[in-house]
């Protein structure tokens, strides 16, 4: 399963913690945006389930962008620079 995940946090304290726990499953793509790549279904269920106790549902959002393989061959880039590190430990 191939995720990308952008959100809004309205607090700095709740946002450090979903960037740290997003960076356990996937890849830091731009300030809000996370690639989650080979992601089993267990895997994706328990970030959503971890991401859903933290935000504050009236406050913040998370969106997931679940991307095919055939999506994931579109990809294009325009500037900047492909992230080197694709080391992703799970919590």
């Amino acid at each position: 399963m191939h995720i990308l995940i952008s959100y809004d946090i309205s607090e700095d304290k709740r946002r450090t913690k979903i960037h740290k726990m997003l960076k356990s499953y996937g890849q830091w793509m731009q300030y809000s945006v996370f690639e989650c790549a080979d992601l089993s279904e267990t895997q994706y269920a328990k970030l959503r389930s971890r991401l859903n106790k933290v935000i504050k549902p009236n406050e913040d959002s998370i969106l997931f962008f679940p991307l095919c393989a055939c999506c994931q061959g579109k990809i294009q880039r325009i500037g900047g620079v492909v992230p080197a590190d694709r080391t992703i430990f799970f919590a």
